[in-house]
Formats: structure tokens, sequence, C-alpha cells
């Protein structure tokens, strides 16, 4: 039985909505400005045949993202730390979020050079990889109780793990969603379109952090496998759906899905 402790969340809660909200907020910004200079279309419109597919790709984008469980794993880092054996759960939560601050930075700047569609793909296989291995993690720390040696690999491998599907989370499904829809949406329907897109976000977050506690009491090592899941769900719809947009202008994207 996992036990979340609602002390843990009170610090952690405040810290990650900021990050999340100024990082989402100043990459859509100009997106959402943009489309509101534009002719001013009905909600209705943005579903037609011409907009769907777009319109599927952003907002699957943008729900794959925070269904990887990337808030509500933030919200918790703490206890699931001390799950996993750490004593300064704390610590290394501070440590999640300058690794996270860090690599978004990386990304930034490899966006560019290494494309958005590679950056989407190696991010979700990293953090597939990564959620599975935490999730081993505490299924062999629930079998194998009363053998030290184990339980202290068990512990080092759920907090590399975290650490590297922060990493991973970082490098492309982090940040890349946003661009990704800033440039694969028609200029008219920016504005209206990405508001759509970022209510399913913030709704998926905001369903990620009400389960994740249900979740862990249910099966800490489940709630992983099932994020695991999810997030080798999303390399699959990357690799089928996702087109790269990286050296295309826009007039070659828009023109790409008639």
């Amino acid at each position: 039985m996992f036990c979340i402790q609602s002390s843990n969340s009170v610090f952690a809660f405040p810290i990650k909505v900021i990050f999340v909200t100024n990082l989402n907020v100043f990459a859509f910004q100009s997106v959402v400005e943009t489309g509101n200079e534009q002719p001013r279309i009905k909600f209705s419109e943005i579903f037609e045949r011409k907009y769907a597919m777009p319109l599927t790709i952003g907002i699957g984008l943008l729900l794959l993202q925070q269904l990887s469980g990337i808030n509500g794993i933030m919200f918790y880092s703490s206890s699931i730390f001390k799950s996993a054996g750490i004593s300064s759960g704390n610590v290394a939560t501070l440590g999640l979020g300058a690794v996270q601050v860090v690599m978004t930075a990386v990304s930034a700047v490899l966006i560019d050079k290494a494309g958005r569609r590679l950056l989407l793909m190696i991010s979700s296989a990293g953090m597939a990889v990564c959620l599975f291995l935490v999730g081993l993690a505490f299924y062999l720390k629930s079998h194998l109780t009363g053998v030290s040696h184990l339980e202290m690999f068990t512990s080092i491998l759920a907090v590399t793990s975290l650490l590297v599907y922060i990493v991973s989370f970082s490098l492309g499904i982090g940040a890349v969603p946003w661009v990704i829809m800033s440039e694969i949406l028609p200029v008219n329907v920016k504005g209206l379109a990405g508001s759509v897109a970022t209510l399913a976000n913030w709704s998926s977050s905001w369903l990620v952090t009400m389960t994740i506690n249900l979740l862990l009491e249910w099966s800490t090592a489940g709630t992983f496998f099932l994020y695991a899941i999810i997030c080798s769900l999303t390399l699959v719809f990357v690799a089928f759906l996702v087109p790269e947009t990286k050296g295309r202008t826009l007039e070659e994207i828009e023109a790409s899905f008639r």
C-alpha cells in the first residue's frame, strides 16, 4: 500500500504550477496573439476537415504530454522518493526541478538542430523505458523485502530512472508540442484552436493530479507501468501522425494537410 502524505504536496504544487504555467504561456502567447489578428471564425469551423488533422495532432500531443504523469509525479515526488527508500525526499525533488530547468534550456538549443519529430520520439521512448524501470523497482521492492543489497539497488534504480525520465520529458514532450502547435495550425484558427488545445492540456493535467494518489494507493508499480504504456502510445502517435516541421515554411506545412 502506498500512502501519500498531504503535507508533502504543499511545497511541490505551487513550484510546479508556476513553472509549467510560465513555460506554456510564454511558448504559446505569441501564437494566440497572431491568430487573434486574423479574421475570426466560428467555433464549429475549427472541426472542418481541413483543420481536423492539425487540430488532432496538436490536442493529441498536449493530452499525451500530461497523461504521461509528469505533473502527478512532480507534485508527489517527495513521497515517491521516500517510498523508494530515499530519506531526503525534498532534496531529491529540488534536484528534479533543477534538472528540468536545465534540460528545457538544452531542448531549446536542440529543437532546430535535431528536429521536432526526432526529439519527440526520443523523449517519449526514453520516458517509457524510465517509467517501466521505476515500476520494476517498486515491484521488486515490494516482493524482495529484507534483502539489504537488493533494497539499495531498487532505490538507486528508482531515483536514477526518475531523473532520466525528467531529462527525457524536458528534451521533447515538455516543450516541443507547443512549438508544433504554433507551426501546424493555420493562422486564422490559431487563437481559437490554441485555446481549445490549452483547455485540453490543463484538463488532463487536473485529471492526472486528482487520480495519481488513488493509483498509487492501488499499486505503486502498476501506476508507473500504466504511465509507461501511455508514453509508448505517444511514441506510436508521433511516429504515424506527427510531421517534421523543421526547415519548412508555414505555407508548406499547411499545404501538406490538404
